[in-house]
């Protein structure tokens, strides 16, 4: 059983369209650590989640990255767009940058199921950056022993425009990829094009292969 780990189920059903075999989501509230790359992120809360649950876990880490701002807000987007709003991100974009604004979605998702991995194209973390820090020698070692993690990435190139839309969620409303903003597709059309989208089809290909 391989474990989604999001409060969203909106991710776990996009997840569905790409993945074979069974998926359920994992309501699991892991650390985010402060870092300026989503693999980081991803990485960590792959390995935390993994401990927890003991299954196969699938995390994802994604964000707005605007290329006039050297990729603000990136993976500080969910606490830029719950302090400033994503309309207050677009009037920042619009009174510092020309047109087009150009932006881009990523997103990383962070594979871990307590095994190793063979070498492939998609890059494979193996630095465990938390599981030795201020551990006594009486811990379990379950507990400190580094976990591999295999990292996909999807990105979608677009601009910043005024906000657009009711569909989708977060910077969806400003974030305009071929004349429409992701709010104003339908789930199916945005999940097809989608940074997550993306990321998603990478790994579904390769998992496959890990469950045949």
């Amino acid at each position: 059983m391989l474990r989604y780990v999001t409060t969203n189920p909106g991710k776990v059903a996009e997840a569905l369209q790409y993945l074979q075999g069974d998926v359920e989501q994992l309501d699991y509230d892991y650390t985010e650590v402060q870092a300026s790359d989503l693999g980081t992120i991803a990485a960590h809360g792959a390995r935390e989640a993994y401990r927890y649950a003991d299954e196969p876990v699938l995390v994802d880490d994604a964000g707005l990255f605007i290329d006039g701002f050297d990729g603000f807000p990136g993976p500080y987007s969910s606490y830029a767009e719950d302090t400033l709003g994503i309309e207050t991100v677009y009037r920042l974009a619009e009174g510092e940058l020309d047109e087009p604004r150009r932006a881009s979605f990523r997103c990383v998702l962070a594979y871990c199921d307590g095994e190793g991995f063979e070498a492939s194209p998609d890059p494979v973390d193996r630095d465990d950056r938390t599981a030795a820090a201020a551990r006594g020698a009486e811990q379990d070692a379950s507990e400190t022993r580094a976990l591999p993690v295999k990292l996909f990435e999807g990105r979608v190139r677009g601009r910043l425009v005024p906000p657009r839309g009711d569909g989708g969620f977060g910077y969806d409303p400003i974030f305009e990829h071929e004349g429409t903003t992701f709010a104003e597709m339908d789930s199916e059309e945005k999940n097809a094009i989608s940074h997550r989208g993306r990321a998603l089809a990478k790994f579904g290909e390769w998992f496959q292969t890990r469950t045949e």
